[in-house]
């Protein structure tokens, strides 16, 4: 083989990486681009260079290289404030790190006129203060886009901070039921120490009603949240577990309060608020939980469709929001730019990475004529489409609304504790009615005592070991599938995993790791490979990213071009150098068909062939065979080509499999099992997969997954290995049965207790060593979770 155009090629390498994108530079040079060397500068002119030092590069973001791309109209998004100032919401593509948000802090705070600049990470959102006039926000803005960043408009109607205003009121209940609680119960140890150490009746009184200035007003503050769901409950002529909690409650402040006011010897108020600010804990921290996942989708629709750059007929460009866009109209996207609306491209060649949409590994060439969607990304060159659908009529929209429809058929499971509560509140209430009729019809006692009574049998069955019966188990559960680096996100996604029969996988980044390896370098010549890297280091097209990967580190070659939609070319001495496509670079006539492949031409020598897999997860045909031994029905569904879902199949050992399914279709599909009287377990990662994540019995992502698929999961793993989708189905099975226990062992709590307080025997002092022991018994056995070692 001649090997003439190699060393041609190898003699053209740089050396270096890009100072600040750190993506491959030309030979000799220090930049990639005349827009880094300005936002180094930039950065080294303010004193912020340690950013570079700080800084850590996710190689499968976005690098932070400065744009060329048209501004949007801030304007119309600015507020002015009371204080003649201006505000401006800002979403943040490319943020990769803290040091990301310490940098465009400092770079604003430089600005004499900036009142505010404050980066949340987490949902990647810049707000932003100034004295001045609005058009200042647009400078402001590109000073951001200067540093490598992509601004948008932050539009409120579409994008809610996960910081919700619900999330908020329970923090404040939480806070006020938790100082109230705190203080109430000092007063109340110091009442119980009197009955042994001789305190008199007005020192007790004073107590008491200390305890109620402060539980009062705490307790109609921070019940709200619980008041509420018992009255709508009541309304709707069902009953949950707010209703008993709501009524214990109310009834022991009120019967404490009479008590009081008469200078009775027993008070509840600690009771009332102590339970008050346990419940609100958890349901602070499953409201976040939501809030978190909401807003996630949220920001990534908001990222997809901020503006699209629309041709006017002049020529010039106009940042349009998508769904103003009207049919026909032309749009211009950029290389690396998201795609906002569907449509049909008219001018340009390129490649479109449509992997969150389909499914396909491998970017699909897009020429005059092909048609692209909403959410997909342009890779490698300019390209001019004509809108077919914005707004609500693209399939990115379509998916988010499947999503919706299988989320509100998913809301309809009861969890368990729910359905044990619409016997169990009956049944207190009643017990608690009849105790004050016995008292009263029975034994001739006043209505007061009588009532006192009552209350105590409502007081000492409270549900604290029923609440936390299914809670503390799920706890448990899910601290030891996090040990193991298993996430469960959703409040009722174990009880829902115990009923699991079928497992449905996607294929791609969930049976494979979703990232293209070479799987013939033991084939090529090292100087051949090596002198093709120099080639695939200047593309960013994961074929030629895998290429770079096999080869080592290799800085690209100087003058190296893109053509769109076929590969890389460059000229040397001895003739032009190619690595692309079949057509642009291969024989047409060689034997080597892969679904993934690239070629290597160079002049004097035969084409090489580089062939690409998508490598299985290391212990996906284990798994799926120990599924299937526990009895698991197994099947497979992607979006890929046909003939690679088949080699994968049977490469795991699954014999159910369907390929080329839509998004619709993969929804459709878990809704016919589920309608068949399956269970099924959707196992996915890519925006495809969105709606049958949704539409399944219960739902799990790898941890690499987009954001709509990890945020519609029941459960995201983590790691290279599939081990992790077993181990969460055994988990599930185990808890179900604790949970089983636990309820079993709060009502023989409740059956032993109700005769106590029936006879009128409770304190104080009785009710809370009893509640206390419940809850203790069923948080220890719930603990044994931890060391359990089945499967």
């Amino acid at each position: 083989m001649n090997h003439i155009a190699p060393h041609v090629a190898v003699a053209a390498l740089g050396s270096g990486a890009c100072l600040h994108c750190g993506a491959p530079a030309p030979d000799g040079a220090a930049y990639c681009c005349g827009g880094c060397e300005a936002a180094h500068a930039l950065i080294d002119d303010l004193g912020l260079d340690l950013y570079y030092r700080r800084r850590t590069l996710d190689p499968e973001l976005r690098a932070p290289r400065p744009q060329d791309e048209p501004a949007p109209d801030y304007a119309g998004f600015t507020r002015a404030t009371d204080e003649g100032a201006c505000q401006l919401d800002l979403a943040i593509d490319g943020l990769h790190c803290a040091a990301c948000v310490w940098l465009i802090e400092s770079v604003l705070a430089r600005q004499p006129d900036v009142t505010a600049a404050r980066v949340n990470m987490s949902t990647s959102r810049l707000r932003l203060g100034w004295r001045g006039p609005v058009r200042r926000g647009e400078e402001l803005a590109a000073l951001v886009r200067k540093l490598g960043y992509r601004v948008i408009p932050f539009d409120p109607s579409g994008f809610r901070a996960t910081r919700s205003e619900a999330d908020r009121r329970l923090l404040r209940a939480m806070a006020v039921a938790g100082f109230a609680a705190a203080n109430v119960m000092l007063l109340s140890v110091a009442v119980w120490a009197g009955h042994s150490q001789g305190m008199g009746p007005a020192t007790r009184d004073m107590m008491h009603w200390l305890s109620a200035l402060i539980a009062l007003p705490a307790i109609l503050y921070a019940g709200r949240p619980f008041f509420a769901s018992a009255f709508g409950a009541l309304r709707a002529g069902r009953t949950n577990m707010d209703v008993p909690i709501s009524i214990g409650v109310a009834l022991a402040a009120g019967m404490s309060l009479v008590e009081t006011i008469n200078g009775g010897q027993h008070a509840y108020f600690d009771s009332a608020i102590t339970l008050l600010f346990f419940l609100l804990v958890g349901r602070y921290l499953d409201e976040r939980a939501r809030g978190r996942a909401r807003g996630a989708v949220e920001h990534l629709l908001a990222l997809q469709s901020g503006t699209v750059n629309v041709i006017a007929a002049d020529g010039t460009l106009k940042a349009t929001p998508p769904s103003q866009v009207a049919a026909g109209a032309r749009i211009a996207v950029a290389a690396g730019e998201r795609i906002g609306i569907d449509g049909v491209v008219r001018e340009g060649r390129s490649d479109i990475d449509t992997a969150m949409v389909t499914g396909e590994t491998v970017p699909q060439a897009a020429r005059p004529g092909d048609a692209v969607f909403a959410g997909t990304i342009n890779l490698t060159a300019p390209v001019t489409i004509e809108a077919t659908a914005a707004g609500e009529g693209t399939l990115l929209a379509q998916i988010v609304r499947l999503m919706e429809a299988a989320e509100r058929g998913r809301n309809r499971y009861v969890a368990l504790a729910d359905r044990v509560s619409r016997l169990y509140a009956p049944v207190v209430h009643l017990a608690a009615l009849a105790t004050f009729g016995f008292w009263t019809l029975v034994m001739g006692m006043a209505w007061q005592p009588a009532l006192m009574i009552a209350v105590s049998v409502l007081i000492i069955t409270c549900p604290c070991a029923l609440a936390l019966a299914v809670p503390v188990t799920q706890v448990v559960a899910s601290a030891r599938l996090m040990r193991q680096g298993i996430l469960v996100k959703s409040p009722t996604a174990l009880e829902r995993l115990q009923r699991i029969d079928t497992v449905v996988f996607d294929k791609t980044g969930t049976l494979t790791v979703g990232r293209p390896e070479l799987a013939n370098a033991g084939e090529i010549d090292p100087q051949v490979l090596r002198a093709a890297a120099t080639l695939a280091a200047a593309s960013r097209h994961p074929l030629a990213q895998a290429l770079l990967r096999a080869a080592g580190p290799v800085a690209a070659a100087s003058g190296a071009r893109e053509i769109a939609g076929s590969g890389m070319a460059l000229d040397t001495a001895a003739g032009e150098i190619r690595l692309g496509s079949r057509d642009f670079a291969g024989d047409a006539e060689a034997p080597c068909r892969a679904d993934m492949e690239l070629w290597y031409a160079a002049p004097g020598a035969a084409p090489v062939c580089f062939r690409f897999r998508d490598r299985l997860r290391e212990d996906a045909a284990k798994v799926v065979a120990e599924l299937q031994r526990r009895g698991y029905a197994v099947t497979l569904m992607s979006g890929d080509r046909r003939e690679t879902v088949a080699a994968i199949a049977q490469a795991v050992g699954i014999e159910d499999w369907q390929a080329a399914v839509k998004p619709q279709d993969k929804a459709a599909a878990l809704a016919a099992l589920t309608a068949a009287g399956r269970q099924p377990l959707m196992v996915g990662d890519g925006l495809n997969d969105g709606p049958a994540l949704a539409a399944a019995c219960a739902s799990a992502s790898p941890a690499t997954a987009v954001d709509l698929a990890r945020n519609a999961a029941d459960v995201v793993f983590q790691g290279d290995r599939l081990a992790p989708v077993a181990e969460m189905l055994a988990v599930a099975r185990r808890s179900g049965a604790v949970m089983r226990q636990n309820l079993a062992l709060a009502l023989l709590y409740n059956l032993g207790a109700v005769p106590v307080a029936v006879a009128g025997l409770v304190t104080p002092l009785v009710a809370a060593v009893a509640m206390s022991s419940s809850s203790l018994l069923v948080i220890a056995n719930a603990l044994r979770l931890r060391g359990w070692r089945g499967r």
